[in-house]
């Protein structure tokens, strides 16, 4: 895997993506994969761990892999939109629901984001959250920062497969410089899903 970290921030951020991207689609295996994300995390200036962080830095915290955890469900159409003010220079964000997964856990909206370029975006909360994960939830997917095909996989006949054991949290869960869209009260389940990663821990 490719790790140049010698750009301006705009160029960061691209690079970011684009490692992410890569890492997202790459034939690694789920310890593969946490190893390259903790490399990444660890040294990239776009990481969400604060700077002042990144020498202390061991890598991020996981459950063990659950094969309980990977479920292929129904989905089902959606209609409407929500619109979720970031309280940053992104402004408002309007987001389409795309379709409903019919989970084990609950119903899960798989949500559209109607800007430039569009893109997947599947926040969730589950029964883990505070004591276990972060309080304000995790994601599943968000393909407009390159998140492909491991959390979710859309299959023929209306079907999708999700993947917990891909579940991360937000770049907020890191750091209070962050601001981020979190699971609105339909992508909240009450039972705890444990798989993906733990609440980031400082000490």
């Amino acid at each position: 895997m490719r790790l140049r970290f010698e750009t301006v921030d705009d160029l960061d951020l691209l690079d970011w993506r684009e490692q992410t991207t890569r890492m997202y689609l790459s034939d690694l295996d789920l310890a593969g994969f946490r190893a390259a994300r903790d490399l990444l995390f660890a040294g990239h200036p776009q990481s969400p761990i604060p700077p002042s962080a990144r020498s202390a830095f061991s890598g991020l915290r996981y459950y063990p892999y659950s094969e309980l955890a990977v479920v292929d469900v129904p989905i089902r159409p959606a209609h409407g939109t929500m619109e979720i003010d970031t309280g940053g220079p992104d402004g408002v964000v309007r987001y389409r629901r795309a379709a409903i997964a019919e989970t084990p856990w609950g119903p899960l909206t798989l949500w559209w984001i109607e800007a430039y370029g569009g893109g997947l975006f599947v926040p969730f909360r589950d029964g883990t959250h505070r004591d276990e994960t972060y309080g304000g939830g995790r994601y599943l997917t968000d393909t407009v920062k390159g998140t492909f095909g491991r959390g979710l996989s859309v299959l023929p006949g209306s079907r999708a497969r999700l993947d917990f054991n891909y579940a991360y949290n937000p770049s907020c869960a890191y750091s209070d410089q962050w601001l981020c869209p979190l699971a609105p009260e339909e992508n909240r389940l009450a039972d705890p899903v444990r798989a993906g990663e733990l609440r980031y821990l400082t000490d």
